[in-house]
């Protein structure tokens, strides 16, 4: 008996098998990708066995998740670079708030067209008088390098001053914030991994 896939020649693309690449290499349920995407575990597991074809909306949903675009699940692996490059003009500038108020830090993915990275890698620009961050917590490590200005990390016990050239690794499951200090704009790359 022949799937959705095959019946439309889409099996050559693997769509299911890549989405179950995705979701294992973060350790994600179907449950808990469910949760992300607002699917069900049940369809998850459909297009992920190839029994039930995607619409371009949900694929764009899961695709939110991980970080990809749409051309992951059309491209072939084989053609894939093995070490992507992400050049500056190609990088995304995005606030870390999206409520309608001012964001206390902006955002550029480093790390962007791989897809089975086992880390997330970020370039941070926190602007001078912006608001300190929400204290925030997830799994994972977490690694910050100050390239410019200076940051201030603070726990709930805790304040630590980095400043230009210093780095530091911390247990993020701790509750943490960020914040920029003095009259100069701060930029640091902020390498998080074992999130999700």
């Amino acid at each position: 008996m022949e799937t959705a896939t095959e019946t439309l020649g889409l099996d050559r693309y693997e769509i299911g098998p890549k989405i179950r690449r995705l979701r294992k290499s973060k350790e994600l349920s179907l449950v808990r990708l469910g949760d992300h995407t607002g699917l069900s575990a049940g369809l998850l597991s459909k297009i992920e066995n190839g029994q039930l074809i995607p619409t371009l909306l949900t694929l764009m949903r899961i695709a939110n998740v991980f970080g990809v675009g749409l051309d992951h699940f059309f491209e072939h692996e084989a053609k894939r670079s093995r070490a992507p490059v992400v050049r500056q003009a190609d990088r995304l500038r995005l606030p870390n708030r999206t409520d309608g108020e001012s964001p206390t830090y902006w955002f550029e993915s480093l790390d962007f067209p791989v897809t089975d990275r086992r880390m997330d890698a970020y370039l941070a620009t926190f602007e001078p008088g912006a608001e300190a961050t929400a204290l925030h917590r997830h799994t994972g490590g977490e690694l910050i390098y100050v390239v410019r200005g200076r940051l201030l990390l603070s726990f709930e016990n805790e304040t630590v001053e980095l400043e230009e050239g210093d780095s530091t690794y911390f247990d993020p499951n701790f509750p943490h914030s960020y914040c920029q200090k003095g009259k100069q704009q701060c930029r640091a790359v902020v390498v998080v991994s074992g999130s999700q």
